[in-house]
């Protein structure tokens, strides 16, 4: 994650225009009390910008600009600069107060991960991270992150380490953000799970651009992250605008029927539920909502016909799950996966044929 301030220079102090003003009337010889009487202004409001107590308006640029030669745009950019600086210097102040903070958050393994850079102070730490999240202070942070619209507010994840799953959940909307999608179109979607179901016979190197391609066509952005340490987390569901939803799968499993288990019940939520939801896939939460995007996924990669021609067929055999997953147009070891989710097979059955992937070979 780029330093978003990392090209940027901000001096340890800044004189207001004011002291600039005065060098430069000691340079031409010029009095206040001249100034003044030039620029048709009291002898007191010239004393008061010099001393910095007053604002060099716009207005006053203009008449410094006539009377001194000097341009308007000169003194404008002096006063921003200050303003700007006070701004800085009153909010690291405010920031010192709330530097605890990071003693609730993992800031090593936020930094370690590359969303943010270190700094050697606490209060340049602080600013880092809420530049990070886009907020401006630890409680919006709190109320955004832990307020009662949150629905995985009761899931494990988020109460043993809310600032590494929130961390994971922003990198992945600001990715998201930078995704072109048309706009949300649930029938558009809705056909475009037949293509990619397709995608499973594919090998793992072959489907992250056709994938993504789909999803955004209708209104999905599809962002996957791998799994920060310590979250358990296989994926997440969530809404940036009402035409724009965001589908993030963590890659947690390695093999090829748990990823498009999860992608297909991540779909389930878009379509099913919501758009005020945001659905966290982790263990220890499975409500209402997290089974009926389960047996979606089911019902998507094998339904119920074809689960039934295959158990109708007997015992099942390594050849025959091959034969049967081709016509089926599904990987084998999506069938086996799938078999497996719903206690057909044993977990130790057929293994062999699931195909294993890492986030760079999708």
């Amino acid at each position: 994650m780029p330093n978003r301030n990392q090209n940027q220079y901000f001096p340890d102090v800044v004189s207001p225009p004011g002291e600039t003003l005065r060098e430069t009337l000691e340079a031409l010889g010029m009095s206040q009390a001249e100034l003044a009487e030039r620029m048709g202004r009291p002898k007191k409001t010239i004393n008061e910008i010099i001393k910095g107590k007053a604002a060099l308006t716009p207005d006053t640029a203009l008449q410094l600009e006539r009377v001194l030669g000097i341009s308007s745009g000169f003194w404008n950019n002096r006063d921003n600069h200050y303003r700007e600086y006070q701004a800085k210097r009153q909010e690291g102040e405010r920031l010192r107060h709330k530097v605890g903070w990071l003693d609730e958050m993992p800031v090593r393994d936020m930094i370690k991960l590359g969303w943010f850079a270190p700094r050697p102070d606490k209060v340049g730490q602080l600013q880092e991270m809420l530049n990070f999240f886009g907020v401006a202070s630890p409680e919006v942070w709190k109320r955004i992150w832990c307020g009662p619209k949150i629905a995985f507010r009761r899931s494990h994840a988020f109460r043993n380490d809310p600032g590494l799953l929130a961390g994971w959940l922003r990198i992945g909307e600001i990715q998201a953000r930078g995704l072109e999608c048309g706009q949300y179109d649930s029938v558009r979607f809705s056909a475009s799970l037949v293509k990619i179901r397709k995608l499973t016979l594919k090998p793992p190197g072959g489907y992250r651009l056709e994938l993504t391609r789909l999803c955004a066509e209708a209104g999905v952005a599809l962002v996957i992250l791998p799994e920060p340490p310590r979250l358990s987390i296989s994926g997440a569901t969530r809404w940036l605008t009402p035409f724009k939803a965001l589908m993030q799968i963590s890659l947690r499993y390695t093999t090829d029927d748990q990823f498009w288990l999860t992608f297909f019940h991540e779909a389930g939520h878009i379509l099913l539920h919501g758009k005020r939801d945001v659905f966290l896939e982790t263990n220890g939460y499975n409500p209402n909502k997290e089974d009926e995007a389960d047996n979606f996924a089911l019902q998507h990669l094998l339904p119920k016909d074809g689960l039934n021609r295959f158990l109708a067929a007997g015992t099942p055999t390594r050849d025959f799950i091959k034969r049967y997953a081709e016509r089926m147009e599904l990987a084998p070891g999506v069938l086996v996966g799938l078999l497996q989710h719903q206690g057909i097979l044993a977990d130790s059955q057929f293994n062999d044929l699931k195909r294993l992937f890492k986030l760079k070979a999708i």
